[in-house]
């Protein structure tokens, strides 16, 4: 018993011996280094991983663009006084900087100006890249100083050295950390891992001052080592998105082969390779096998992830040779969900761009609605370019609108009573139908809400005005457009009011048109109900709805170049009987079409203005193309804005701004609309401030290009915008 005691106590001896840190023994170097190294600096170690696991997963790459060669996202640059930016920084990096806190207090050996425990070295290494990766840069700085200062033999000296040139070149020290990194590969005996690691920071300085030439350079060299699989297999993708940039397609190709080579490289990079390669692809033979690969890939759900930037680029594969595949897939990414918006906005604007081309604004524009609901680059070049985009759009979807629903209003007053009931009971069958079917998949789990915009849904969508739910409220717009706001009561048109309804009372009967259904279905009498029957509200609504296919023949013909398209509602408006002015300007514009794509038909419309026009200035322009032609409506238009200028200068505005709706409509085709345009707009402004003057504004500079009215509507638009 006494000699058990005895030895017990001798260990309790050369333990507490053993503590000591100032004392240069074997025994209290072995001690300090075994502790530090298995217990304190392995938990911090442990606890720097985890919080790098943690990082990574939370980090978000725009693969759209070329990567940051180092996966760490810093906000705002956190300098001495500031509080560091700590979003996306885990816990554990505290964590890790306490165990290398502890490590250096308790078990530095810091005896006749040397450190004993070697590994103390390691403990400072910990303790900046704890502070590095919780971007408080300054403080990392200081560490790795320390480091280099004081233990210029230590084991992981060039490690240190190549830590503190990355957290340089974070402190935007850029030229200094080169110098530092290039003395650093000066050296002999260099571990692969250092000159790896060397290499990357060196890429990361360059790509920091866009020197990419030696970005390039110093990427190919840290790929040659292949120690840390993940960060070569990001080189590697930085490498070839680099190659692409500087459209060395064979260089960029041949680098992401390389990836997907790579064992154990991350699926998320390998993916995103053949992406890359995809999206190089010239030749019939690698698009095809492009192809091959991506719908491979589309067919394996551990893919999942992936699938929405599988289909995007399937769709951009298929664009050119089959539109009817390529809007498939486009959808296909869109039903995939990303979790990233620009993703969406990209794939949104494709199917944008699609319908555009094919003429279809309405649908068009409702992708174009989709990407500005959700994007937070509002301020981008993209985004600022779709935008204006899409503004042009608004008069076409606003004529489109009215003219649809017009078109069914009066297609139901031209019915007779038995006809109208055999209509309204197969809608309301057809509804009931329709209804019974979406109830049918939710019972069963299979229905969803799905954003269709193909021909076939924009078509339903607007053959008559019971279907179109969505119209609601244009054509109140257009009529407040033309007409002000006028109460509901008779003589509507007329200043003092006394026979004709008003837009409201027109938008009212329409708005009515669709029967809400609150648990009830609506019965034909209810619908019956609803159609107009009052001669001066029908005229009125044909009134829009000649206005409106007027306007779109305009719009397609000089805004869009779609002659087709304009001819169609020209010729349409005609089989209406408008007003003979409406009827004429019209034939002028069908003239100035054939005149450029059917030179015998705008012969036969020319012979037809001589003989039944001879005095229209229509006939004029188109006997003399070029000779400017002041007649007695020009003189005409000239009095009017003069006495319209008059009323502004009164500041009678609502006045000003129906009888200058009234003259652009008169005179349209003669060189002062502009400038009614331009004095309805003042009045707009006036009366309802800066953001409708604006959109007046716009819509001048967008229908009257090349005149002084844009150039002057343009300047505005700019002085209004810093206001804005």
């Amino acid at each position: 018993m006494k000699n058990t005691f005895k030895i017990g106590f001798g260990f309790l001896f050369l333990i507490v011996a053993g503590c000591s840190t100032k004392k240069d023994a074997f025994l209290n170097r072995s001690f300090h280094s075994t502790t530090t190294k298995y217990n304190v600096l392995f938990n911090g170690k442990e606890a720097l991983e985890q919080g790098l696991d943690q990082l990574n997963a939370n980090y978000e790459d725009n693969y759209l663009e070329i990567l940051p060669i180092e996966p760490l996202k810093v906000e705002i640059l956190a300098l001495p006084g500031m509080e560091a930016d700590k979003d996306g920084s885990p816990i554990e990096f505290e964590k890790a900087e306490e165990k290398a806190v502890k490590a250096i207090q308790k078990h530095s050996m810091l005896i006749a100006r040397q450190e004993r425990n070697k590994q103390i070295d390691d403990a400072y290494l910990l303790l900046g890249k704890s502070r590095y990766y919780s971007k408080r840069f300054v403080p990392a700085l200081e560490a790795f100083n320390f480091v280099i200062e004081n233990y210029p033999k230590a084991n992981l000296i060039n490690e240190t050295k190549v830590w503190h040139a990355k957290t340089l070149i974070r402190l935007q020290n850029e030229e200094q950390a080169i110098e530092n990194l290039k003395k650093v590969l000066k050296g002999t005996d260099l571990s692969d891992d250092v000159k790896e690691r060397a290499h990357t920071a060196m890429a990361m300085a360059y790509s920091s001052i866009n020197n990419s030439d030696l970005a390039l350079l110093h990427l190919k060299k840290a790929v040659k080592t292949d120690v840390n699989k993940e960060q070569t297999a990001r080189n590697l993708f930085v490498l070839g998105q680099m190659y692409g940039s500087k459209k060395l397609k064979d260089s960029a190709n041949l680098t992401f082969t390389k990836l997907l080579d790579l064992k154990k490289a991350p699926k998320k990079y390998k993916i995103r390779a053949e992406l890359e390669k995809a999206k190089i692809a010239t030749n019939k033979l690698d698009i095809l096998n492009s192809k091959e690969t991506l719908v491979k890939l589309s067919n394996d759900r551990t893919n999942k992830p992936f699938f929405s930037e599988i289909y995007h680029q399937l769709g951009l594969l298929e664009k050119a040779t089959n539109e009817t595949q390529a809007i498939s897939f486009f959808q296909n990414s869109l039903n995939a969900n990303p979790n990233f918006n620009v993703q969406k906005e990209l794939t949104y604007q494709e199917l944008g761009d699609l319908y555009f081309e094919k003429a279809a604004f309405v649908t068009a524009s409702k992708y174009y609605d989709s990407i500005l609901n959700i994007t937070s680059s509002d301020n981008s070049k993209r985004v600022l370019s779709l935008t204006r985009k899409r503004n042009n759009l608004n008069e076409v979807i606003n004529y489109e609108a009215i003219a649809k629903n017009s078109d069914s209003i009066l297609e139901l007053v031209a019915m007779n009573e038995e006809e109208r009931i055999n209509y309204f009971t197969d809608h309301i069958q057809k509804v009931k139908q329709a209804k019974e079917k979406q109830q049918k998949k939710i019972n069963t789990g299979s229905g969803f809400l799905n954003f269709k915009s193909n021909d076939e849904t924009s078509n339903n969508a607007g053959k008559w005005y019971f279907y179109n739910l969505q119209a609601e409220g244009f054509g109140q717009q257009e009529f407040s457009r033309i007409w002000g706001n006028r109460p509901l009561e008779d003589n509507w048109r007329l200043s003092d009011k006394s026979k004709l309804q008003s837009a409201s009372s027109i938008n009212k009967i329409t708005q009515n048109q669709t029967i809400p259904i609150n648990g009830n279905e609506p019965t034909v009498e209810q619908y019956l109900s609803k159609i107009p029957n009052d001669k001066y509200l029908i005229d009125s609504i044909s009134s829009q709805r000649n206005n409106a296919y007027f306007k779109l023949g305009l719009i397609y013909k000089d805004q869009f170049n779609e002659n087709e398209i304009a001819l169609e509602k020209f010729e349409k408006l005609l089989t209406f009987k408008p007003e003979e002015q409406l009827i004429i300007t019209s034939k002028y514009h069908i003239y100035k079409i054939y005149s450029q794509t059917d030179k015998e038909k705008s012969e036969v419309l020319k012979s037809e203005f001589v003989a039944i026009y001879p005095k229209s200035v229509y006939t004029q322009y188109i006997l003399n193309p070029n000779v400017l032609i002041v007649n007695s409506d020009q003189k005409a238009s000239e009095k009017e804005y003069a006495l319209v200028f008059y009323d502004y200068k009164e500041e009678l505005y609502d006045v000003v701004i129906e009888k200058a709706t009234k003259a652009i409509n008169t005179y349209e085709g003669l060189p002062i609309v502009p400038k009614f345009e331009l004095l309805r707009a003042y009045a707009i402004g006036k009366r309802e401030g800066l953001e409708a003057f604006k959109k007046a504004l716009d819509f001048i500079a967008m229908n009257y290009p090349n005149t002084e009215e844009s150039k002057k509507a343009l300047e505005v638009i700019a002085t209004i915008n810093t206001k804005l």
